[in-house]
């Protein structure tokens, strides 16, 4: 499989970011934590994903966007890229090899998948657990 550029990109409901990306993220977060609530979040060592509305997102270098195709709902990928297979057929080709039961996202550098089942509503105190455990 390979991946070309979209030439619309989807529309962004979430945001994934790793290593610095991930801490620069958290930090714009944490910098206007109106908008915490509007977020849910899942979070590993090193890795940053956040879900919400577009209007919501916040905007930070070295991060990724995240949409989803409107017949592939229970996947994320990102806005600017497209799969040289159907969407559909990676969907459920990733749920059988990977028994992925509820939403994911796909990383594409490095590779990975990354659950979403597990998305909670974003809390400042969680954010910053995060952020400490991370360094």
């Amino acid at each position: 499989m390979t991946w070309r550029p979209r030439f619309t990109p989807l529309t962004p409901i979430g945001v994934a970011a790793r290593a610095a990306g991930a801490t620069n993220l958290a930090h714009r977060l944490l910098s206007d934590s109106d908008f915490l609530s509007h977020y849910k979040a899942v979070g590993a060592p090193g890795l940053l994903v956040i879900l919400g509305e577009e209007k919501h997102l916040p905007w930070v270098d070295g991060v990724v966007y995240l949409g989803r195709y409107t017949d592939s709902p229970s996947l994320l990928l990102p806005t600017n890229l497209e799969p040289s297979v159907p969407v559909a057929l990676l969907e459920r080709s990733l749920a059988l090899m990977h028994k992925q039961n509820g939403p994911c996202a796909l990383l594409l550098d490095p590779p990975s998948i990354v659950p979403l089942s597990d998305a909670r509503t974003l809390a400042r105190a969680s954010l910053i657990k995060w952020l400490e455990a991370d360094l």
